[in-house]
């Protein structure tokens, strides 16, 4: 140890420098933990206000409820339009990317659609960035050396790749996430869907009180019911809040549920006994998944044993007899003949 410490440096790092920065890292990590344990904010209240809005929006045809987040509103939808504009120059925006864009972001819980041009760019210009700092890496400032040509090549079509399709990547995760949050808890909310409407209830009243019900439970599937409830109180046709839920859920299942609905809204069949035979549909579904996840359990249990259990259970048994193995051969050779 003594050959690696020598005037201050470790492996060639100053030891002050090093431990300096690790403290500093530590104190802005321990005020990151302090500051988020004391601004814990009410999940429920960001819920409302989205909703609030919304409802405003089908109320009166405006997207602000004050003239101060009315005029936040304006610039940036003024700062999207510049987006817009540039794509427009570039030739880089059509509106089949918009819908694509918009819908996922929707079901990603994303409800300003303003941002899909955001996304459209953000494919753009995120393989420029990335290849830029990756050519200035690997070929400018030549900081691996010892890297083949081929390699280098790799790496900077690496970071191409990671640019492009970053944006995707990360609302496929949003939407993945979202939609098992969904799927989790939709046969409970079809149980209460029944029990409300053997209760009497009218269905977007129904839909209200699902929402209140599971809101704390299942925040996603809270919000598009309250959403869905709001909407089937302002739009003048209730098939297409119907069909706004499925839009904005990317689960087969939701679309049943709708397709359920609306069948009834149209030909007047009871939508209790509907609801309840989804419910056990989906309820039989959701054993099926568990079931095939413990069937899979073993074959996926298989390659942590031979790599990580067996090795150790090998040592542990064989080891001492390996051991006296050796003390006998090496007791035999030194005696004299």
């Amino acid at each position: 140890m003594d050959h690696q410490i020598h005037n201050g440096m470790l492996f060639g790092v100053d030891v002050v420098w090093l431990g300096t920065i690790l403290a500093v890292i530590a104190a802005g990590l321990v005020v990151a933990v302090i500051y988020m344990a004391l601004t814990i904010r009410d999940p429920m209240a960001k819920r409302v206000k989205a909703l609030n809005e919304r409802r405003e929006e089908l109320k009166a045809g405006i997207v602000a409820i004050n003239p101060k987040k009315r005029a936040q509103l304006v610039r940036r939808s003024e700062t999207t339009d510049r987006i817009r504009t540039i794509l427009n120059k570039l030739n880089g925006l059509q509106d089949s990317q918009i819908q694509e864009a918009t819908q996922r972001l929707a079901q990603a819980g994303i409800r300003n659609k303003e941002l899909a041009v955001v996304v459209i760019l953000g494919r753009l210009v995120a393989p420029i960035v990335l290849g830029g700092i990756a050519a200035s890496i690997i070929y400018w400032a030549n900081y691996f050396p010892e890297w083949s040509s081929f390699k280098r090549f790799m790496g900077f079509a690496a970071a191409l790749g990671a640019g492009y399709k970053g944006p995707d990547i990360y609302l496929n995760n949003l939407i993945s996430k979202r939609t098992a949050a969904i799927r989790k808890g939709l046969p409970d909310a079809l149980d209460l869907l029944v029990i409300c409407a053997e209760a009497g209830l009218t269905v977007d009243a129904a839909f209200n009180r699902v929402a209140r019900e599971l809101g704390r439970a299942y925040a996603e599937l809270g919000d598009e019911f309250s959403l869905t409830a709001i909407e089937l109180s302002f739009l003048s046709e209730r098939r297409q809040a119907f069909e706004n839920l499925a839009y904005r859920v990317q689960l087969d299942a939701v679309r049943g549920v709708v397709t359920t609905m609306i069948q009834t809204e149209r030909y007047g069949t009871p939508l209790a006994s509907a609801l309840r035979v989804l419910s056990a549909e989906f309820r039989n579904e959701r054993m099926m998944r568990a079931e095939e996840k413990a069937a899979r359990l073993p074959a996926i249990m298989t390659v942590p044993l031979i790599l990580f259990i067996l090795p150790v259970l090998f040592v542990v048994i064989l080891g001492p007899a390996a051991c006296s193995i050796a003390d006998a051969f090496s007791n035999g050779s030194t005696k004299p003949h």
